[in-house]
């Protein structure tokens, strides 16, 4: 059984198409804001997270999210800017990521496009 990922003992895996901090919107009853979270999106367009970079490969992300069908796009209804949203086809849940930039964003979201639309 193998847990986590090593390149280098598999070097034909193909590497994310994207990967960084963003920051995403908590909505839980208990806490409510924003929270940064380390983002990777797989070349099998499933999106994966998890609390800090580190985490990655290591242990097991907080939420995994198919996202081929969904809708994503630029959110201004939240008045903050650079941010977007995602909505799974599978799945009543609304995903809301701020990035640190405009030009951030735009990468994310063609990422993203991409992997709704494969």
């Amino acid at each position: 059984m193998v847990v986590g990922s090593d390149i280098s003992r598999y070097p034909n895996t193909p590497r994310p198409t994207c990967r960084g901090y963003l920051h995403k919107r908590t909505q839980s009853a208990i806490l409510k804001g924003w929270r940064k979270r380390w983002f990777v999106l797989k070349h099998d367009g499933y999106l994966h997270y998890y609390k800090h970079k580190k985490d990655e490969g290591k242990c097991r992300p907080l939420e995994v999210t198919k996202l081929e069908g969904a809708e994503i796009g630029v959110d201004t209804s939240l008045g903050k800017p650079f941010v977007f949203k995602c909505i799974p086809q599978s799945g009543n849940r609304i995903f809301y990521f701020c990035a640190t930039s405009n030009q951030e964003m735009k990468r994310w979201l063609e990422a993203m496009d991409k992997a709704v639309h494969p």
